[in-house]
């Protein structure tokens, strides 16, 4: 797949852009007051291998809070800023490797002024851009309505005033929650820019409706060679964003770390409980997630090492028993009590 040239930006450790793989982020939903329980959090994305995290920043007391998080954790740390410009300055100063502001809501020219020259001292980049649900009102009055030209325009905009500043070190973000609209917006402001693009589908919903939305919208947008960063957006434990993040990364081939778990569908020849087996095995997989395997739960012998034979390693079911194969060759006979184990054991010697 062929990726859109975009200008590089770095984020604490992290590259974006410029050809750099595409970068997995999350936002933890503690109190970023609560330093302990944000690292925690922090510390469990990280795990899962999130690779850039962002946590609000709403009072001066949680600008200060960035001081004592950002040494006990090992990603870039970016605060997300609204209203208040002053919050922006506090929470470079206590360490943000990036700040995310809205020069629309961020009080006055003259706050995005003052952002700007304080990020130029270390080079801090900023990510600016809008979403459908803070759409400014003359871009819905000239477009009639919310739309991708709209957002798109609105993103460009600011953009443009923090370059009247002298400062391009920015990375762009675009979202709505409608799929058709994130789509044609990301095209738009391809076309138009070469900064790096942040894409999501924001309010994307539960972790099962949001999956599979997340997965609709990333994928079509991340097909056409766009995007250098991503977020999936759920509720619920952020964690599970950045599996699915990872999942949809992996399966367009922007990405090879993790395990991958195939499993058959089920059908009349299935003659092991199956989907209770592949939602353990799933399970079990996590935390084996640096590891770039795949992992294969068949229901019967057709189904087995033959289908699956492109599988690194795989179990299969028979009547009351199963085996366990690798690279389509069956290694073992085991009961079917004995096939999660097995399967564990052999993962561990990759």
């Amino acid at each position: 797949m062929e990726r859109r040239i975009s200008r590089q930006v770095r984020i604490g450790s992290c590259l974006i852009g410029g050809g750099a793989p595409i970068a997995v982020q999350s936002m933890t939903n503690t109190k970023t007051e609560d330093a302990a329980a944000t690292v925690c959090q922090i510390l469990a994305l990280e795990e899962a291998g999130c690779e850039i995290v962002r946590v609000t920043v709403p009072t001066p007391e949680a600008a200060l809070a960035l001081e004592e998080i950002k040494p006990k954790i090992h990603i870039p740390l970016v605060a997300d800023i609204h209203f208040d410009y002053r919050l922006a300055i506090a929470a470079m100063d206590h360490g943000a490797d990036k700040v995310r502001i809205n020069p629309g809501n961020i009080g006055s020219e003259a706050g995005v002024r003052a952002v700007v020259e304080r990020a130029a001292k270390d080079g801090i980049p900023l990510r600016v851009g809008v979403n459908s649900g803070s759409l400014e009102k003359k871009y819905i009055e000239k477009y009639g309505g919310v739309t991708a030209e709209g957002l798109a325009e609105s993103a460009l905009g600011q953009a443009a005033l923090i370059e009247a500043f002298g400062y391009e070190n920015l990375v762009i973000s675009i979202k709505s929650s409608r799929v058709p609209m994130s789509i044609r917006a990301h095209e738009i402001i391809a076309e138009r820019c070469d900064y790096p693009l942040h894409v999501g589908i924001t309010e994307a919903g539960t972790v099962q409706s949001g999956s599979i939305k997340s997965a609709v919208g990333l994928g079509a947008i991340l097909s056409r060679g766009i995007g250098d960063t991503v977020r999936v957006s759920l509720t619920g434990d952020p964690v599970e964003e950045i599996r699915v993040a990872r999942q949809i990364l992996r399966d367009l081939g922007l990405r090879k770390e993790g395990i991958e778990v195939i499993s058959c569908p089920t059908c009349g020849r299935t003659s092991i409980d199956l989907i209770p087996l592949a939602n353990a095995v799933e399970k079990m997989v996590q935390p084996y997630a640096a590891k770039n395997l795949t992992v294969a739960v068949m229901g019967c012998v057709v189904n087995g090492p033959g289908e699956a034979r492109e599988a690194d390693l795989g179990i299969a079911g028979g009547k009351g028993e199963g085996f366990l194969f690798r690279k389509g060759e069956i290694l073992c006979r085991l009961p079917e009590s004995e096939l999660l184990a097995a399967l564990e054991e052999e993962l561990k010697k990759w």
